[in-house]
Formats: C-alpha cells, structure tokens, sequence
C-alpha cells in the first residue's frame, strides 16, 4: 500500500481543529490512505516516532507552537518526507515561509477536499523530490494584499519562484501589480541585496531602447558625450524587470532574445563582451500569444520570457479583496501625513460593487483621495459613490445596519408584546431574531456546506449542527454538511 511512486500511503494530519481533522481524514480514508492524526506538535512527535508517515499535514497555528517552523525542523531530519502546510493565515508570507521551510505544498484554507486528495497524491508519487530550501531573513512585510483563492495561486507560484533564477512572465490589466509582483520576486530571492531595476519599454523612444537596455560607448551616436551604463549593467547580480515587454519594438526584441540566449550582451557602438549577470522578470497587459500571431512579437522571445508565467486576478475578480486593500491604502495615506479615515459597512458594499478597470492602481487613488477631502473620520457610502461616479443605486444606499434593526425589532415588541421587554427573555428573542437569518445566510452563501459556514460564522461545528436542529433549520436540499 505505501512506498515511493505509490499514489496512496500513511497519512499523518496535525490541526487542533476537531472538526477539520474528522472531515479530511474521512476524505482521506475514503481514498484509500491510512490516516493517523493529531492535535499538536508534541502529538505530532509521538506519532513520527511510533508511526513514520508518508506524507505529513500540518495546520501552522498549534497550541504549542508553529508548524511550519516546526516542519523545517521535521524536515531537517526526513528530508524525503513531504509536508503540505494547511493554513488560514491565507498570506504571501505563509506561501513563502512554508516554500522556505522545504513544504511540498501550500494550501489556504478553507480548501476543497478533491484539491487535497489530489496534492496528497501527487506528494506521495513524487515523495523525496523536495528538498528543504533554505532559510531567508528577509523582511516579511511584503506590498501583495488579498486573501482570495486567485491571490494564493500567484503566492503559490512567487514562493516556488523565489529560490531560482527562472524568467517570469506577468500577465495582467493595468494597475493590477505586476511591479509589485515583480519587486516581491526579487526581495524574497537571493539577488535581494542586489539593484532591482526596472524600465517600462512603452516609455522608451524606439531608437533608444538599445541604448537604454545595453548601454553605450562615448560617441557612439550623435550627443552620446560619455560612457554609460544600460539598465543589464545597472542590474548586474540583481533583478531586471521589463514592464510592457509586449510593446518592445521588434527589431529590439531580436536583441534582447541574442542576450537571453547567450548571457551577454555589448554596448551600442562598443566592442567589450559583458555577462549578463541578471534574473529577468517581464510583465506585460497584453495577450503576447495573439501578438506572436499577429507577427508583432517574436515567438522565440515569447518562450524565452514565459518559463513561468503569474497571471494576475483583475480586482473585479476578487472583490473580497477589496476591503482589506481599501483599509490597507487607507493606513497607508494616515502614515504618510493625510487624516486617518475609515470606512462603514456601506461603503465597502459600495467599493465592492464597483467594476474597478483601473483595478488596484484605481482604488489606491481613490482612498488617498477620500482620505485628504473627505470631511467625516468615517466614510460613508454616499462619499464613496460620488467619488468613484457611482450612481445613488440601491446597492450605494446607506446600509441602515444592525443597530438599526435591532432598534426596529424592540419597538415591534413594544407595540405587540410589552411584557417581553421585561420578562428577562429580550436578550434571547433579539438573539434568536438574529440567529437564523445569519445561520441561513451563511448556509446559501456556502452552498449549504455545513464545516464552512460554520468556520465562516465562528463556530464549532457540532455546535452549529445542534443550532440548525433546535431552530428546525432543514439542511437536506442546501447540499450537505462537509466539504465532500
């Protein structure tokens, strides 16, 4: 049943969560894996030693310490042991730290049951293929914001990135990051505490773009008065990126792809062989394939630049992102001198609604703007939409809010049932008013997957299963109660 190359095997899951460890080591057995589990890291311990698994699942957040630390650790000592990190902490820093620790996989949750079968399968096959990376001390604060399932997959892929020198090839509208993307490439890398240069080819006049990239020699052409150095020297042991890779001209391109594929280059009018001594990462907003048909780019280079391409997520393909980066650029502008705001309810239903084609770049501008002529500390619905051009829709209405129902609810009370204002039973009526149509809620909004919503509510989920029974909640048409 076990062994390299098997496609099933030993199964050890450590997560302090009940819930979790019963729902995915059920999907696991079903598979066919024998799946032991335990609750913390010393656990954890005692299962290694008296039952070694194939493959290791390790929540990061244990009663008695971190687990992707400690999986570096395990690592240290089954360097052929596969680790897949399962974490709600859904951050660039924990793809990369569990990359760094040496983890086969990364996995945010809350993740689909069919994807973690599969990734532990995969692991199984290709057990001892992973070596453990190497530790790095770097900042962890990093510029990528977002915790939606579009975000992880680019943190997957920058935190595979990071510990190489392959080419990267970013492909995104504008505004969505590709920069900043770029920039956390090389800030995580080894070439950290080298230049990271970039150059926006559409900024560069065509018949200076050589000189640019390459340098030139002192009278090399007319007003060439000295020597200097193109962005590759400028780069040398560091990162160059090259934004707007596909309106590079092509009779440049032909240069370019000479350099990335002999590593090295010469000055324009010079003579002297210099090595290219740089990690490229491009980035582009346009389809470089249909560019390649058109005859506008080369195929060659295209190939050359797209070992491993990051697709970038518009911002309307993320709108749970779109909180937390309004908050973020919000703190941002406070930090450097503009009033501290914040948003309400309403408002961010408002941000949240809107298709946002200038994508992050846009929304950026917009907080700074609420920020420095915005009258209120809070920023309201109306504000935002008068900002962003929204029209006063339904959806941009202020949001009357839950003290407002609340108030509602106690005044139908009053008029119907007086006493019950005070009988002692207020607290639990108005609660159980709330109560359902919150549970039901979630319930739709996860497709009635019970784990889920009641991860997403903030309860156990036995205990969410003894509130759908008590308040007579009918789960059997909502689609069942895990994540099978």
């Amino acid at each position: 049943m076990t062994g390299a190359g098997s496609a099933v095997g030993r199964v050890l899951l450590v997560d302090d969560d009940d819930a979790i460890r019963t729902v995915v080591a059920h999907a696991l057995r079903r598979a066919g894996h024998e799946v032991r589990t335990a609750a913390s890291l010393s656990e954890l311990e005692r299962e290694l030693r008296s039952h070694p698994p194939d493959v290791l699942l390790t929540d990061v957040v244990l009663p008695d310490g971190d687990g992707i630390d400690h999986a570096g650790a395990v690592l240290s000592a089954r360097p052929d042991l596969p680790v897949i990190v399962l974490s709600a902490r859904n951050t660039l820093t924990t793809a990369v730290r569990a990359t760094e620790a040496g983890a086969y996989d990364y996995l945010p949750k809350p993740f689909d049951l069919d994807t973690l079968t599969r990734t532990v399968a995969a692991a199984l096959a290709r057990r001892g293929g992973v070596a453990a990376g190497e530790a790095a001390d770097h900042d962890p604060s990093l510029p990528l914001i977002g915790r939606s399932p579009a975000m992880q997959d680019v943190y997957r892929v920058i935190a595979r990135v990071v510990s190489n020198d392959l080419t990267v090839l970013v492909s995104g509208e504008s505004g969505t990051g590709k920069e900043l993307v770029a920039r956390a490439i090389h800030d995580l890398g080894a070439r950290r505490a080298a230049p990271f240069v970039p150059i926006n080819m559409a900024a560069i006049p065509r018949d200076l773009i050589e000189a640019e990239l390459f340098g030139h020699e002192r009278g090399a052409f007319t007003g060439a008065a000295q020597r200097s150095a193109g962005r590759f020297e400028q780069a040398a042991g560091g990162t160059l990126f090259l934004d707007e890779i596909g309106d590079m001209p092509i009779e440049a391109q032909t240069r370019l792809l000479r350099v990335l594929q002999s590593g090295e280059f010469t000055t324009v009018g010079g003579a002297r062989t210099i090595r290219a001594d740089v990690r490229i990462v491009a980035a582009t907003n346009r389809d470089l394939q249909q560019a390649v048909a058109a005859g506008q780019f080369r195929e060659d280079l295209y190939y050359r630049l797209n070992v491993v391409p990051v697709s970038l997520p518009a911002l309307r393909e993320r709108r749970g992102d779109v909180a937390e980066l309004a908050r973020h650029f919000l703190d941002r502008a406070a930090a450097e001198g503009l009033p501290r705001k914040t948003l309400d309810a309403a408002a961010v239903a408002v941000l949240e609604a809107h298709d946002w084609p200038g994508n992050v770049r846009e929304l950026e501008n917009v907080m700074r703007r609420l920020a420095a002529l915005s009258r209120d500390d809070r920023i309201g619905a109306a504000e935002v939409g008068a900002t962003i051009g929204a029209a006063p829709a339904a959806e941009a209405a202020p949001d009357p809010g839950i003290e407002a129902a609340v108030r509602a609810m106690i005044e139908r009370l009053a008029r119907q049932e007086p006493r019950a204002l005070d009988d002692g039973s207020l607290y639990a009526r108005i609660i159980g008013e709330v109560e359902r149509p919150l549970i039901e809620a979630m319930l739709a909004r996860h497709g009635g997957n019970q784990l889920r919503a009641a991860r997403a509510i903030g309860l156990n989920r036995n205990t969410l299963r003894k509130r759908l029974d008590v308040l007579g909640i009918d789960v059997g048409a909502r689609g069942g109660d895990t994540d099978n």
